[in-house]
């Protein structure tokens, strides 16, 4: 009778266990933190949204960089009787910007790609000006001496200052400086990838520099609006500002060698108000330019790209006294966008431990597998307890072969004895 008891308890305890572990797997499977609830879409579910900036419309068309009508190919102006008409002038792209406002007052063709020639040293020099010590010195390799034209005449094996380079760079456009600086940061190879580098940083998405001197290269283009964020960024370095403005100079090449520098941006000595700027020249690009000039508190950016040889001064001064007539008067038709700020790290908050010891009990009594491998042990332990008892309780022992019903002894050993 206490046998069929135990049995019987043992059952019922073995299904109200089985019960158990069937009923609370799915409970835990549904309140998983990472399993949808009934009717919910599921994570890859598309969503709808509307476009991001910068990308598409939803007409299919780019978003330019500084605004719509910057993606126009024409001249670009909202024209209005407070202000003269835009002149016109004999370039294939042009920008005229406020440099304190970002405003861009007018524009032709902005995002055109085009070769840059020298005005891409104001990129390399925006680039290196902030990386390199100006009273350090570098000796000139092969590759720099050997620049065609190297216009200041550098020596292979010789060192030279870099600010003297800086200054050969925006006076004379010494080609031969570009590459001696583009060196000086460790190989030819990182400091290309640095200008490129900025280029991006700058939002310059037109920019592609293959050489850092302008000379003309398969695959290098620049557009008047990126020269407007060079010119833009190149205001707020006054080493830049030092080395541009310079009007003349001597550079030694080497000992008993000298040559003179001038600075080839005339507009300097031509404009009233003119701070700064580069021009540039090759036979595919025609002329380009960067021009800056300041007048009653208004900084003004003008740019050009492929006009006809030696007209890019005048150009330039044409588009800025209409610039100057026109700020604050007409309704801008872009802006010069800020460079790019990289994200702030946020470093990791560490938990209390009482949180983390929350959270994996949640955890475990959330998972059906853990729950289910629990019960189950559960019942394989108690059913083999009770089935070990049982049989110790019912199984015959060895019968004594001097008297019936007698069980043999266990030795001390705890070995079983063998029947004789």
């Amino acid at each position: 009778m206490p046998d069929r008891i135990a049995r019987r308890g043992a059952l019922a305890l073995t299904g109200a266990l089985l019960a158990l572990a069937a009923g609370a797997a799915p409970a835990a499977a549904a309140s998983s933190p990472g399993a949808p609830s009934p009717g919910a879409p599921s994570s890859g579910a598309p969503s709808s949204g509307a476009p991001s900036s910068g990308g598409p419309s939803s007409r299919g068309l780019p978003q330019a960089i500084g605004g719509p009508l910057l993606s126009g190919h024409g001249v670009i102006v909202n024209a209005t009787r407070s202000v003269p008409p835009l002149p016109s002038v004999h370039a294939s792209a042009f920008v005229i910007a406020d440099a304190g406002t970002g405003q861009v007052l007018a524009a032709k063709d902005p995002h055109g790609e085009y070769l840059p020639a020298s005005t891409l040293k104001v990129l390399t020099a925006i680039t290196l000006i902030p990386l390199l010590n100006p009273d350090a010195k570098v000796v000139a390799s092969t590759l720099a001496a050997s620049a065609v034209p190297n216009v200041v005449g550098l020596v292979a094996g010789h060192p030279y200052k870099v600010s003297a380079l800086f200054t050969a760079l925006l006076t004379i456009s010494a080609n031969d400086a570009a590459i001696a600086l583009t060196q000086a940061v460790g190989s030819y190879s990182e400091g290309m990838a640095l200008i490129n580098a900025e280029a991006r940083h700058l939002q310059a998405d037109d920019t592609v520099a293959v050489d850092p001197n302008g000379l003309d290269a398969t695959g290098q283009h620049t557009s008047a609006y990126d020269l407007a964020l060079f010119a833009r960024q190149a205001l707020g370095l006054p080493a830049f500002l030092k080395y541009d403005e310079t009007t003349g100079g001597l550079f030694q090449i080497k000992k008993h060698d000298i040559v003179g520098l001038y600075n080839q941006n005339s507009l300097l000595t031509s404009y009233p108000g003119a701070i700064g700027g580069k021009i540039g020249w090759t036979s595919a690009a025609g002329a380009t330019y960067i021009g800056m000039a300041r007048r009653h508190g208004v900084t003004l950016i003008v740019t050009l790209l492929h006009c006809p040889a030696l007209t890019e001064i005048s150009s330039a001064e044409t588009l800025l006294n209409w610039g100057f007539a026109a700020d604050g008067k007409v309704t801008p038709v872009g802006t010069l966008v800020g460079p790019l700020r990289p994200p702030a790290p946020v470093p990791p908050r560490p938990r209390p431990r009482a949180t983390v010891r929350a959270t994996a009990a949640r955890r475990s009594v959330a998972s059906p597998s853990a729950l289910a491998a629990a019960a189950f042990s559960c019942v394989a332990v108690i059913v083999a307890v009770l089935g070990f008892v049982y049989t110790r309780r019912h199984r015959p022992g060895p019968v004594d072969p001097a008297g019936p019903g007698q069980r043999l002894r266990t030795p001390v050993t705890g070995r079983r004895s063998r029947p004789g």
